[in-house]
C-alpha cells in the first residue's frame, strides 16, 4: 500500500489541473505545496488572457477556483515542500522539508521555473507595477506607453518585438555589445524603428511615483514604475547616467526551472534533462523515469503560459492514471 496513488508536487496551475483531473479519475491524490495554492500565478494582478474570461479576473480568484475544483473531486493538500524523490521498483519515495514521507505509485512535477532576476533596487517593490517578466500577460496594458525591456537573447528580442506593437516606444538594454538571440530575430530588432538598443548598458535602480523625496532606496509605497537608472559599460568600469523616465520594464534575462528534487543528488531519482535544464517529456507528459510526468513551466516546452500550464497538468494526470490502472493489472 502507498500513501496515494499519485503525488504532484507544486500548487500551481499545472499542479491544481493535474490535481482535479487526477482526483476526477479516481485516484488518491496528494498535492505537496510549500506555499499557498496558486503559485506564481497569484502574484499576477488581474488574469485577463485566459480563455474565457473576458473581463477579466483577479488572480488569487482564480486559483481559489482551481483549488476548490481539485477539493471537491477528492485530492487532499498537504502544506510542506518536497525535499528528495527516491523509486524503489514501482514505488516513489517523497521525503518532506518537515522529515516526513509519503509514498505514491506515480509522480507529477509541477514545480515551475522561476524568473532570473537583476536583483536591482525597485525589482521586487514595483513587480506588478510596472516590473514584468511577461509580455504576453502585460504587455496590452501598456499600449503608447514608454517600456524597457532588459536582456539579449531570444526570448527578449521576440518579447520586444510583440511590445512594438503596443507600446509607443521600447527601449531594448542588454549587457553585452551585442545580442545572444538568433541572428534572424535580432536583426528584426535591430530594424525595428519603434524599438531603440543599447548594448553595453545595464539597469542599476527602478522607481516609482509615489517615491518619498530624496529617497535613496525604492519603498514601492503604492505607486508604479515610473523612472529608472541605467550605467554604461565600458571594459568593466559603470557610469552611471541621468535617470530616465519609464512606464514599465520587462525582465527577459532567463528563467531557472526548479528541477533539484530529479537532478539525481542524495541518491534520488534522476530525469533526462535538456541544455537548459528542463524536464523532456513526451506528448504524455512522461519523463525518462517510469512514473514520473511533469506539467508546467519545468518541462521543455515552447510557450509558458498559464492555459498551457493547465493543459500539461490534465495531460499528465490522464496518463498517469494509465500508468497506475496498468501497474494494478487494469490496463484498459
Amino acid at each position: 500500500m502507498t500513501d496515494a496513488d499519485l503525488i504532484i508536487i507544486g500548487a500551481g496551475p499545472a499542479g491544481l489541473a493535474s490535481a482535479q483531473y487526477g482526483a476526477r479519475s479516481m485516484l488518491s491524490v496528494l498535492v505537496l505545496e510549500h506555499m499557498a495554492p496558486g503559485g506564481q500565478a497569484l502574484l499576477i494582478d488581474v488574469l485577463e488572457n485566459y480563455p474565457g474570461i473576458t473581463l477579466g479576473k483577479q488572480s488569487y480568484e482564480f486559483c481559489d477556483d482551481l483549488h476548490r475544483q481539485a477539493v471537491n473531486f477528492g485530492a487532499k493538500f498537504l502544506n510542506e515542500g518536497a525535499a528528495a524523490i527516491l523509486k524503489d521498483k514501482d514505488v516513489f519515495t517523497v521525503s518532506l522539508t518537515n522529515g516526513q514521507t509519503r509514498t505514491a505509485r506515480a509522480i507529477v512535477l509541477a514545480t515551475g521555473a522561476k524568473h532570473r532576476k537583476l536583483d536591482v533596487p525597485g525589482e521586487d517593490e514595483y513587480y506588478g507595477r510596472g516590473v514584468s517578466y511577461c509580455a504576453t500577460c502585460d504587455g496590452p496594458f501598456f499600449k503608447n506607453k514608454k517600456i524597457f525591456v532588459v536582456g539579449g537573447g531570444d526570448a527578449a528580442c521576440d518579447e520586444a518585438q510583440y511590445l512594438s506593437r503596443l507600446a509607443d516606444q521600447v527601449i531594448v538594454v542588454h549587457r553585452r555589445e551585442k545580442f545572444r538571440a538568433q541572428k534572424a530575430l535580432a536583426e528584426r530588432v535591430l530594424s525595428n524603428p519603434k524599438i531603440e538598443v543599447r548594448f553595453n548598458t545595464i539597469v542599476k535602480t527602478i522607481r516609482g511615483s509615489k517615491e518619498p523625496p530624496g529617497s535613496k532606496e525604492p519603498t514601492g509605497m503604492g505607486g508604479k514604475v515610473s523612472s529608472l537608472t541605467l550605467a554604461k559599460l565600458d571594459n568593466g568600469t559603470e557610469t552611471l547616467l541621468p535617470e530616465e523616465s519609464a512606464d514599465g520594464v520587462f525582465i527577459f534575462t532567463g528563467t531557472l526551472p526548479q528541477t533539484s528534487l530529479i537532478s539525481g543528488g542524495s541518491g534520488g531519482i534522476k530525469a533526462e534533462l535538456n541544455e537548459e535544464g528542463y524536464v523532456i517529456t513526451d506528448e504524455k507528459m512522461a519523463a525518462s523515469v517510469p512514473g514520473l510526468f511533469a506539467a508546467g513551466d519545468v518541462r521543455a516546452t515552447p510557450f509558458r503560459q498559464i492555459v498551457t500550464a493547465a493543459a500539461d497538468g490534465a495531460i499528465a494526470a490522464r496518463y498517469a492514471s494509465i500508468y497506475i490502472d496498468n501497474l494494478k493489472g487494469e490496463a484498459y
